[in-house]
């Protein structure tokens, strides 16, 4: 299990990096439609990066965040389920931090701050977790063969 949640916080990060390259891509290839005479206006619905942003963001994530609590309480290390709680509500924030930024645009600046912290507790939760030690050889003495 402590496999588990290492991959799942990374997945968390990796989803991280793929939101900023998603939205990032949106409105660059929304600029570049613009410069072409696009017009921007009420009937407008975005393009593949705000669609990717928002499917990774409200269904890809949550659900990786979801698993990761799940697994935390079997993983059995220090900190599993605080580090799982904590990106549960930086996520919980997140989404929040989204829907109110279209109403309130500035607010669009905390959500992207917001996701930093997400980001480095999701890596950092990742790195926490115990490596398993291996031995090698036998604890057993050795005896010579004649």
């Amino acid at each position: 299990m402590k496999t588990a949640y290492r991959v799942l916080a990374y997945l968390v990060a990796t989803g991280v990096f793929v939101q900023a390259g998603a939205i990032a891509y949106a409105w660059f290839s929304a600029i570049n439609e613009l410069d072409g005479g696009a017009v921007i206006d009420s009937e407008w619905e975005g393009n593949l990066g705000h669609a990717m942003h928002g499917i990774v963001g409200t269904m890809v994530i949550p659900l990786l965040v979801i698993a990761l609590l799940i697994v935390s309480f079997f993983a059995k290390f220090p900190g599993a389920v605080r580090y799982a709680l904590i990106i549960l509500g930086l996520l919980l924030l997140q989404i929040v931090l989204a829907f109110v930024a279209f109403g309130a645009p500035l607010v669009g600046a905390l959500h992207g701050a917001n996701a930093l912290a997400l980001l480095g507790v999701s890596i950092t939760a990742a790195q926490r977790v115990p490596r398993a030690t291996t031995t090698t050889g036998s604890s057993a003495p050795a005896t010579a063969v004649a």
